[in-house]
């Protein structure tokens, strides 16, 4: 099937996650591993784990990763505790240097990972359920030609007493959705681009570049559709995400590094000149700096 249009590719490659169930790994040949970048999640991580080591008991799943991010709390001991492998970030390729954020840790968890297919979840999901990983999974395994799987969902906004049914993800609506229908209207019909769930075959994560911050999740997408195009990706449906809400300015500091992100991929396919790489100063001198970018894993080793 080729698909030619972001519509298209929504009507053909949008599943909901019941179509994928336990049975639907269990028919899996390759070897799965479903790992969680995390920091300071003590509240959420052990239930996370515990769900993905009853998965891993019942031989659905092979390799259940947690990448402590320097936790001022109890995560790495809890996550080890429920039965994870636990790799301390700064551990992990250390001759790269420090960690610079989340992308940087999954960058560096692809070296101690050893499935064929691979899941990233974000560790500071509550209420989690096991249709995550099946969901995630299910395109790969159902479709040869599928190789990275993005999450898509409902996600609750909640301060204090007040909850708005779908009042979440606000970057991800307001500039990641925009941006990409004006410059890569391909696309358009990702619901979530900034979702952290992901799926995809290990080896197309070796093959692309890490962006190390906030960016991570757009500048995978971009580099996974620049790699294998729209017949090679697919979104699941996994209904509602719950997680806590950043503030304003932290949600200011993701905005610049995921338009960033957009900005430097058009720099290089020279649709965009000029662009100015200086950081922008926040409230209390908080420095907005453009991200660094980790090279393809092949290229590494």
């Amino acid at each position: 099937m080729s698909l030619d249009s972001a519509d298209d590719w929504r009507q053909a490659r949008s599943f909901h996650h019941s179509r994928y169930d336990a049975a639907t790994l269990s028919a899996r040949s390759e070897r799965i591993s479903v790992c969680l970048p995390a920091r300071n999640c003590a509240a959420t991580v052990g239930a996370i784990v515990a769900a993905l080591v009853a998965l891993r008991e019942a031989e659905l799943i092979d390799q259940v990763v947690v990448i402590d991010g320097d936790s001022q709390d109890a995560t790495a001991r809890i996550a080890a505790d429920a039965g994870a492998t636990v790799h301390s970030e700064q551990e992990l390729m250390v001759e790269h240097g420090r960690v610079l954020g989340k992308g940087d840790a999954m960058w560096r968890a692809l070296s101690v990972i050893d499935g064929d297919l691979v899941c990233f979840l974000d560790a500071d999901l509550e209420h989690f359920p096991s249709h995550y990983v099946s969901g995630l999974l299910g395109p790969l395994i159902e479709f040869a030609g599928v190789e990275f799987v993005k999450a898509y969902y409902r996600r609750p906004f909640r301060v204090g007493e007040l909850a708005l049914a779908d009042g979440g993800g606000r970057v991800n609506h307001i500039l990641a959705r925009p941006a990409l229908a004006i410059f890569y209207p391909e696309l358009a019909g990702v619901y979530q681009p900034l979702a952290g769930e992901i799926a995809a075959r290990r080896t197309l994560l070796e093959r692309l570049p890490f962006t190390t911050g906030y960016g991570v999740e757009v500048a995978m997408l971009l580099d996974a559709f620049a790699a294998v195009g729209l017949d090679g990706m697919a979104q699941v449906d996994l209904d509602v995400h719950h997680n806590n809400h950043q503030p304003l300015l932290v949600l200011s500091a993701m905005a610049y590094e995921i338009l960033a992100v957009i900005a430097g991929r058009l720099e290089r396919e020279g649709r965009l000149s000029g662009l100015d790489p200086s950081p922008l100063l926040g409230r209390d001198h908080l420095s907005m700096q453009a991200p660094v970018e980790r090279p393809p894993m092949l290229g590494t080793r």
